[in-house]
C-alpha cells in the first residue's frame, strides 16, 4: 500500500501499555475464528483512508522528479518513524535471516515499485483504470493471506472480495487505456497485494513498528539509489514549495502514519479480513477529490458506496464458524 499514491501507510489503538509498546499478536488460525471488534478495524479503516486522500495529494508530484522526491518522502518518513518509537520506547529488533528479504520485499513492492507503476501507468492510461486494479487486492489478499498465516482461505471473506471489487470499480469508473496501461495496472495490483503479503511472515516478530520502520528505510535506500543512477543531482532543487507540501503530507499521514494503522490491523484481524478494507482508499479518493473541487460525485459513486459497504459488513461479519467449517 503504499502509493506515490502508495500504498503506501500510523499510531495505534491504546491499551493498558504505551500503544506503540502493546504486543503485537502474531498471524495465526485464529484470526478467523474470533469475533472482529471495531477497535481492531478502526486502525486499518482510518489508513486506508489517508492513502485515498493521497491520489488528490499526489497530483502536485506530476511533474516532479519520481526517485527523487519518493526518496525524501520516504527518508523522512523512516526519521519520524524512529524517532516515535524511541519516544515511545517501543524495542525496534534488527531482522535476522530471512526476515531482511521479506522487508526488502516489501520495500520493493509496496514502495518502490508501486510508485513507479503508478506514475508510468497512468501515462498509458486514465487513473481510474490503476485505481480498479488496485482495488481488486481483496481478492488476492483473501486467497493468500490466511496460506501465509498457516489457516484455510474463509469462504466469507472470499464470498466478500469481489463484492467490495466491484463496488471500487463503480466509485472509479473505468476509462482509457492500452497493453502498456494494462501491464502496468496489473504490476500496481501485484505490488499493492505484495505490501501485505509479503509482511506475514515477520509481523509476529517485529509488529507494526518494527515492519513499518525496517520497510520504510529499505525503500528510502532504494529509491535514493535509483535517483543518483538515473535523476540530476539538482533534481531536489527543482521541487517547489507545493511539492514539496506535497511530500511532507505523504511522508508523516500517508507513509508514516498510515503504514503503522495498516499494519495493526493485518496483524489483529489477518490479511484476508484487513484486505477488504482497500475498498475503502478508492471511496476516499472519490470523496477527497469532491472536497478539493471535482465535484459531488454522480449516482455510480453513491451506488458502489452501498456495494462495498455491504461487501464489507458481509466479510467482516463476527463470530465463530460452524464446527468443522472454514468461517
Amino acid at each position: 500500500m503504499s502509493t506515490s499514491t502508495s500504498t503506501s501507510t500510523s499510531t495505534s489503538t491504546s491499551t493498558s501499555q504505551s500503544p506503540s509498546a502493546a504486543p503485537v499478536r502474531p498471524p495465526a488460525r485464529h484470526h478467523l475464528r474470533v469475533p472482529v471488534s471495531v477497535r481492531d478495524l478502526a486502525p486499518g479503516v482510518v489508513g486506508m483512508v489517508l492513502v485515498g486522500s493521497s491520489v488528490t495529494v499526489s497530483r502536485s508530484l506530476a511533474g516532479a522528479p519520481l526517485f527523487t522526491a519518493q526518496a525524501v518522502r520516504y527518508t523522512a518518513a523512516a526519521l519520524i518513524l524512529v524517532l516515535l518509537a524511541r519516544a515511545a520506547g517501543v524495542p525496534l529488533p534488527r531482522p535476522r535471516g530471512r526476515e531482511w528479504l521479506w522487508l526488502a520485499g516489501v520495500a520493493a513492492t509496496g514502495l518502490v515499485l508501486f510508485n513507479v507503476a503508478v506514475v508510468r501507468g497512468v501515462a498509458h492510461a486514465e487513473p481510474a483504470v490503476i485505481a480498479v486494479a488496485v482495488a481488486c487486492a481483496p481478492v488476492l489478499l483473501g486467497a493468500v493471506g490466511p496460506l501465509l498465516e498457516r489457516s484455510r482461505p474463509s469462504r466469507r471473506v472470499l464470498l466478500a472480495a469481489p463484492v467490495v471489487v466491484a463496488g471500487a470499480v463503480l466509485v472509479e469508473g473505468s476509462g482509457r487505456t492500452d497493453a502498456a496501461g494494462v501491464g502496468w495496472a496489473a504490476l500496481a495490483l501485484a505490488c499493492e497485494a505484495g505490501f501485505t503479503l509479503l509482511a506475514v511472515p515477520v509481523l509476529g516478530r517485529h509488529g507494526a513498528w518494527g515492519v513499518s520502520v525496517h520497510a520504510v528505510w529499505m525503500g528510502a535506500v532504494m529509491l535514493a539509489g535509483l535517483a543518483v543512477f538515473t535523476e540530476p543531482p539538482s533534481a531536489v532543487t527543482e521541487l517547489g514549495a507545493a511539492q514539496w507540501a506535497a511530500v511532507g503530507y505523504l511522508a508523516v499521514l500517508v507513509t508514516a502514519v498510515a503504514f503503522l494503522l495498516w499494519y495493526r490491523t493485518v496483524a489483529a484481524v489477518g490479511s484476508g479480513r484487513a484486505g477488504l478494507l482497500t475498498g475503502v482508499a478508492p471511496l476516499a479518493a472519490a470523496g477527497a477529490g469532491a472536497l478539493t473541487g471535482g465535484g459531488v460525485p454522480g449516482a455510480p459513486v453513491w451506488l458502489g458506496l452501498a456495494v462495498v459497504v455491504a461487501g464489507l459488513a458481509a466479510g467482516l461479519r463476527g463470530g465463530p464458524p460452524p464446527a468443522g467449517a472454514g468461517e
